[in-house]
């Protein structure tokens, strides 16, 4: 279970708004095409990338807050997995039910494989009804595996490597032997672009770069680890080398509608060195009192990265372009739909998910 005495750390809150903004920007990129300098635009292709820091911020906290889940116990690991539900459900379904009813966009046609989530296990379907919601496939399918990659990390750290290994072949095969079945039309785990990019079994060495520096707080007897523990300005050194990948990142570009992860050096590189990166800035952001530590700390920002789910699931698709038809203000209605956010947060999101909590718990 959680453990109650775990520190709270607001600068990481901050670094989701940021995260946010990123992933806003990259979808709106093609808005500002005629108005940017090229060099711009090819950043602003990569900053998908902050999907990556949501993935590696989860591996993190998850791990240093649920690290004593006990596995052999069924009722304590549904707690948990009930707990993380409650995260991620209850926005996504008022979101998603909001597309259904209206009937310029899901027109009552309610579909359980979107509720459910298993949608974003299909290629095909996986940007269906809320496109952005196929990362919360990927989140929730972490959060499933997540006390057995703890259990594993903890009695011996090579088992956890074998076990993800094992699971993206699973994966894999699974793709394979379904596309040779009545479901290859859904496309489920293929092809393997989809299930490096789009499925938690490709994205899992974010989530475990995240978990290893947690455990790195437990009890500091990772060595790979403890040789950096020394370090001065992580804080600047993390942001300095994941600016350096992004703009290493555009080198695979091939003109200015590309993007990295369309090749698979590119993927690799996101997938290794992008996580060492980004853990590094965590750290720091952890361990030293800066002045982006600050900022990210500060009452606003701290309202934001709250907010960040929220503005996740409505800046762009049914809300997005629902708002669009009433107004469309210069900055793409980010003010806008930051303060519909807020307003998510506050009235439904954050009272909903403390009464599962208190009625978990």
């Amino acid at each position: 279970m959680p453990l109650t005495n775990r520190k709270k750390f607001d600068a990481l809150t901050g670094l989701r708004c940021i995260a946010a903004c990123m992933i806003f920007v990259y979808h709106n990129r093609k808005y500002w095409l005629a108005h940017c300098p090229h060099f711009l635009i090819q950043l602003f292709n990569e900053f998908y990338l902050g999907v990556s820091i949501f993935f590696v911020l989860s591996g993190f906290l998850i791990a240093y807050n649920y690290n004593k889940v006990n596995i052999s116990s069924a009722s304590e690991y549904f707690s948990y997995l009930l707990k993380r539900i409650g995260r991620i459900f209850p926005v996504y379904w008022l979101v998603l039910t909001a597309y259904y009813l209206d009937r310029k966009f899901g027109d009552f046609d309610f579909s359980l494989f979107t509720y459910s989530l298993f949608h974003g296990f299909s290629e095909r379907h996986n940007l269906d009804a809320i496109a952005q919601a196929w990362s919360l496939t990927v989140e929730m399918t972490f959060y499933f595996f997540a006390p057995f990659m703890l259990f594993l990390i903890n009695k011996k750290l090579s088992s956890v490597f074998y076990f993800l290994l094992a699971l993206f072949c699973i994966f894999w095969a699974t793709g394979i032997l379904l596309h040779h079945t009545s479901l290859a039309s859904y496309s489920f785990l293929y092809p393997f672009d989809f299930l490096l990019t789009g499925t938690f079994a490709g994205q899992a060495s974010l989530f475990l770069m995240g978990m290893l520096l947690a455990r790195y707080f437990e009890d500091h007897n990772l060595r790979f680890v403890n040789k950096l523990a020394g370090f001065k300005f992580k804080t600047l050194l993390g942001l300095i080398a994941i600016l350096a990948i992004i703009v290493g990142l555009t080198a695979f570009q091939t003109d200015l509608q590309d993007q990295s992860n369309n090749y698979l050096s590119g993927n690799l590189i996101q997938l290794t060195l992008l996580p060492a990166a980004i853990i590094l800035f965590i750290w720091g952001l952890i361990d030293e009192r800066t002045l982006i530590s600050r900022f990210l700390s500060s009452r606003i920002m701290m309202l934001l990265g709250n907010a960040s789910f929220a503005f996740y699931l409505v800046h762009i698709s049914y809300v997005n372009l629902k708002l669009k038809k009433i107004v469309l203000l210069p900055d793409r209605n980010f003010v806008l739909l930051w303060l519909i956010s807020i307003a998510i947060y506050l009235v439904f999101e954050k009272p909903v998910y403390g009464f599962i909590k208190r009625l978990v718990a």
